[in-house]
């Protein structure tokens, strides 16, 4: 079984245990949190990587490590550390987000644009954009991009809607190649 179908099924399970609680956005939160210490902390991989480090030893600095954290969050990292499966932690994450986003009726949306946009645009394409791909509100991310020259491209799952000049021109260029044969 491959690593993503196993992460998807830890990210489920605890999807359905936060649902059940009630401590969704709670657990969500705490994921987000784990998952930015795993990618920007190196030697705590290390260690998990290291087979003269007792699984008992590593439990107990997840324990440590991550003690304010609810309990099916620090559960399901243990059972991760008795399973040997740390490597995973960050596709859970992003899996556990997938659902509770699909729960709630939101999409991720990356929106790149000459400038950073306000929170009225961001608003205004989210309206525009998430009855298109069947969801009440988008989660956008702004990621600034000069080459565009104007316009916006927004990236929306594995959707990609090109507003932008630069992908008009190209667009144009295209058209002006096929109809010259």
């Amino acid at each position: 079984m491959s690593n993503g179908t196993i992460a998807k099924r830890y990210a489920i399970a605890l999807f359905q245990v936060a649902k059940e609680q009630n401590i969704l956005d709670q657990v969500e939160q705490e994921l987000l949190v784990v998952k930015t210490v795993f990618i920007e902390n190196k030697q705590l991989i290390t260690l998990f990587n290291n087979p003269k480090v007792t699984k008992d030893k590593k439990k107990l600095i997840v324990k440590e490590s991550f003690s304010n954290l609810s309990s099916p969050v620090i559960n399901t990292l243990l059972i991760l550390t008795d399973r040997n499966r740390h490597a995973i932690i960050i596709s859970i994450v992003d899996f556990f987000t997938e659902a509770a986003n699909d729960a709630r009726g939101i999409a991720e949306a990356t929106v790149y644009s000459v400038r950073e946009l306000t929170i009225d645009e961001k608003n205004a394409l989210s309206q525009a954009f998430a009855k298109k791909v069947g969801k009440s509100t988008l989660r956008i991310q702004n990621i600034v991009d000069k080459s565009l020259i104007g316009g916006v491209k927004l990236r929306i799952g594995n959707r990609i809607y090109d507003g932008s000049v630069s992908g008009k021109l190209a667009r144009i260029e295209r058209e002006l190649l096929t109809n010259r044969t």
